[in-house]
C-alpha cells in the first residue's frame, strides 16, 4: 500500500489551540484536518476538513511541519498495522467569528475545543512531537517548514 497523504490545521488564537477532543480508551486530542482526496490540492483537503469537523472556512497559509507516521514503529502498531501516513501541517485562520460545532464530525470525534498553549505539554495531544513546537510559534529564528521525522 502506498502512503496517504493527511493535510492538517493549526488554528491558533489569543494563546490557544483548536483541536478535536475524541474518544477512545481513554480521552485524546487531535489536530483538525484528514486524508487528501485524488484531484484535491492540501489547501482544499483542509478546507473541507475544517468544514467536517469545525463546522467552518478556514484561510490555509504556510506551510510548517511535515511528519511521517509509520504505524509499525509506534505504540498503536497492533490497532493499525502497516499504516503510513504523511501528515502536512498548516498555519490555518478561522474566517469568521462564528461558534465553532463540527458539521460532520469522525468516528472517535467527540467534540471541539480551544486548549491554552501551555497545557500542551501535559494534554495527550497526537503527534506528542509537535507539542514543544507549537508552544514556540511563531519563532522568526526557526526555518519553516520542520521535518518532525517519523514521530507519534
Amino acid at each position: 500500500m502506498s502512503p496517504r497523504t493527511s493535510a492538517k490545521a493549526i488554528i491558533i488564537e489569543s494563546g490557544q489551540l483548536l483541536v478535536l477532543r475524541n474518544k477512545g480508551p481513554n480521552l485524546f486530542y487531535t489536530l483538525p484536518g484528514g486524508g487528501q482526496k485524488i484531484g484535491e490540492s492540501l489547501p482544499q483537503a483542509i478546507r473541507r476538513e475544517c468544514k467536517e469537523e469545525l463546522g467552518r472556512d478556514v484561510e490555509v497559509g504556510q506551510l510548517l511541519f511535515v511528519r511521517d507516521y509509520i504505524s509499525d514503529n509506534h505504540e498503536f502498531a497492533a490497532l493499525h498495522p502497516g499504516v503510513h501516513q504523511l501528515e502536512l501541517f498548516f498555519c490555518c485562520r478561522l474566517v469568521d467569528e462564528a461558534a465553532v460545532a463540527p458539521g460532520e464530525p469522525d468516528e472517535h470525534q467527540v467534540g471541539v475545543e480551544w486548549i491554552a498553549l501551555d497545557r500542551l505539554p501535559t494534554l495527550d495531544l497526537y503527534p506528542k512531537a509537535i507539542r514543544s513546537h507549537l508552544t514556540q510559534l511563531p519563532n522568526p529564528g526557526v526555518s519553516r517548514p520542520v521535518y518532525l521525522g517519523d514521530v507519534n
